[in-house]
């Protein structure tokens, strides 16, 4: 597989060129041209085709409209034609074309998807898209039926003017399309692919709720108008130079798993934002930012990638807002690193497509690209590619830098702030249902949690057990109430400690409540038991062992919060009664 590129002037000069490359390749019978224009002239696109159909009248071509054109990593104006010679006879090539609007989306979604399986040998997908509004994603949902092995990648065909709507695609089929998408299909036995993104693009910590959006424009973010996002944030004003000053920060979200970026393009007077492709209502975005250097090295990281596939030729498709984002003096600059692995060509689109994990996404500022090879490609020897010089966009990386540093710093401030809330919050929530001292549930909460067992628990005998300290007024007049409160806490350890699912609470000064849910009378009584005995042998440093009387029961059929808990009191007191220091259970 072989790639060759010519830049249109005029027929005569262009059809001299083709006459030339054919008596130089005479073996140059299996071939796709690519046509990519920059005009939107239909006449001179439209003389062009011609001129292929002429010298090479057996020839497919396709083409589209672009915001400029790349060419082996170099950027191009005017209609630049690449012309792919394929060298294995078992590679094949697909053209298919259909108009499409917003009424036949899924129709000619499934139109795709059925050629496709009608012909198991493709391997690959290139799609080519006139601009629309809303309906790429409902285009990438109806083609999820097709093999996850068919790898499936493309762009948006756009113009000069990156905010402006017009765009064309074409084939040599379907001719020149306003509206229209234009696939072309790849495979054979020897024919592979190896497509990627790539974005460097940094997330900013604040994230936005799209509490209203339709299609690609969003209405809402937080529930207030998106403008205010970039307004309040990044003081960008409403203006004609919205969409540049917005390029260094797209909004991104996670979408399926994977993270896309949407650039906004337009603010309108409501404070509603259109960006380049779908967002969905509900989903939560936030604002991303351009730091030159993270994205040259994102890019060089994954041209490794790249380099190991070892392809032929290399497919580009990059947004305009990349092209932008770098700017009139060196817009492909950080496409130098793919220049020495192949030949490539490609365009600056409006948007681009990517299948993931068997989903096809529709990307914003995004590079995507797509590697092709006839063969194992064992026999390439690859040279290293660098970047060289330094673009100007460099010279405002400090001001970029700070920029970002600075929103990244006070959003991480928020979210600091928030988190430091959420803590006070669940420590006054604690507050509210503990006793200060024991670290126990208080009164009320223990209570509810008592009540609660009643609905959690309706068919299931749970039970209850109740603590007294004895003679506890005695500890506190003789040795302090300091000493008191040892004892207080020393009992409360043992309850809280008990068994799984149990809850302790402090019932009154020197009573505490114990529920059991998942004990019966006989077991509850075993635990009791046990905590007397424990509390009975706990020592002390300045005041004599301490004991406790106990009372147990276990909830009737027929009974209420304050049946049970009359029961349970009763039974303590009869453990008072007859000498203290014993556990009573009351059936």
């Amino acid at each position: 597989m072989k790639q060759y590129k010519f830049q249109y002037q005029s027929t005569p000069s262009f059809v001299q060129e083709l006459e030339a490359f054919r008596a130089k390749h005479p073996m140059a019978n299996h071939v796709l041209f690519g046509v990519y224009s920059d005009t939107l002239d239909r006449r001179i696109v439209g003389e062009a085709c011609d001129a292929i159909e002429r010298v090479f009248p057996e020839a497919e071509y396709y083409g589209c409209s672009t915001s400029g054109n790349i060419v082996d990593c170099g950027f191009q104006h005017g209609i630049t034609i690449a012309c792919t010679v394929f060298e294995c006879p078992s590679t094949r090539v697909l053209l298919l074309q259909y108009e499409i609007d917003n009424s036949n989306v899924e129709e000619v979604a499934a139109q795709l998807t059925a050629e496709i399986q009608r012909n198991p040998w493709i391997k690959a997908v290139e799609l080519y898209f006139t601009i629309f509004s809303g309906v790429f994603t409902r285009f990438c949902e109806g083609l999820s039926d097709v093999s996850e092995e068919v790898q499936i990648f493309g762009g948006v065909s756009c113009s000069k003017e990156i905010v402006a709507s017009d765009s064309f695609v074409l084939t040599r089929g379907g001719g020149y399309s306003e509206a229209g998408v234009a696939a072309v299909c790849y495979g054979g036995e020897d024919y592979h692919i190896g497509s990627m993104r790539i974005t460097g693009w940094m997330p900013l910590k604040r994230r936005f709720h799209v509490t209203s959006a339709d299609g690609c424009l969003i209405k809402e973010l937080d529930g207030r108008p998106a403008y205010e996002v970039y307004r309040r944030y990044l003081g960008i004003p409403n203006d004609e130079n919205f969409f540049v000053n917005c390029l260094e920060f797209p909004l991104l979200y996670d979408f399926h798993g994977i993270s896309i970026l949407r650039s906004p393009i337009a603010c309108y007077e409501d404070g509603s934002i259109e960006v380049a492709a779908d967002v969905g209502e509900g989903s939560f975005v936030r604002m991303a930012y351009g730091d030159p250097r993270t994205i040259l090295g994102a890019v060089n990281n994954d041209s490794n990638r790249v380099r190991a596939f070892r392809p032929d030729l290399i497919h580009i498709f990059s947004c305009s807002a990349r092209k932008a984002f770098w700017g009139d003096d060196n817009p492909t600059y950080e496409l130098a690193c793919f220049e020495k692995i192949a030949p490539n060509v490609g365009f600056f689109t409006h948007g681009e497509f990517l299948r993931t994990d068997g989903r096809l996404d529709p990307h914003n500022v995004t590079l995507v690209l797509a590697g092709m090879r006839e063969g194992n490609g064992a026999n390439r020897i690859l040279e290293p590619s660098k970047y060289k010089g330094t673009p100007r966009i460099l010279t405002r990386v400090p001001l970029v830098t700070r920029m970002a540093t600075f929103i990244s710093a006070f959003s991480k401030e928020l979210e600091e702030i928030n988190n430091s809330l959420e803590a006070v919050n669940q420590q006054l929530k604690s507050a509210a249902i503990t006793d200060g001292l024991t670290k126990l549930y208080n009164r009320r909460e223990i209570q509810s949690r008592i009540e609660d067992a009643f609905e959690q628990h309706p068919d299931a005998g749970f039970s209850l057990v109740m603590f007294d300290l004895d003679n506890f007024k005695m500890v506190n007049d003789t040795y302090g109430h300091k000493q008191g409160d040892l004892v207080i806490i020393a009992l409360a350890d043992l309850l809280r400690n008990g068994p799984a699912g149990s809850s302790a609470g402090r019932w009154g000064g020197e009573e505490f409540m114990l529920l059991l849910p998942h004990s019966g009378l006989e077991e509850a009584a075993e635990t009791a038991e046990q905590i007397r005995k424990a509390f009975s042998a706990t020592d002390f440093e300045t005041i004599p062992s301490q004991t406790v009387s106990v009372g147990v029961t276990q909830v009737r059929p027929n009974d209420t919060t304050d049946t049970l808990c009359t029961r349970v009191d009763a039974a303590l007191y009869q453990a008072k009664q007859t000498g203290k220091n014993r556990v009573t259970v009351l059936a």
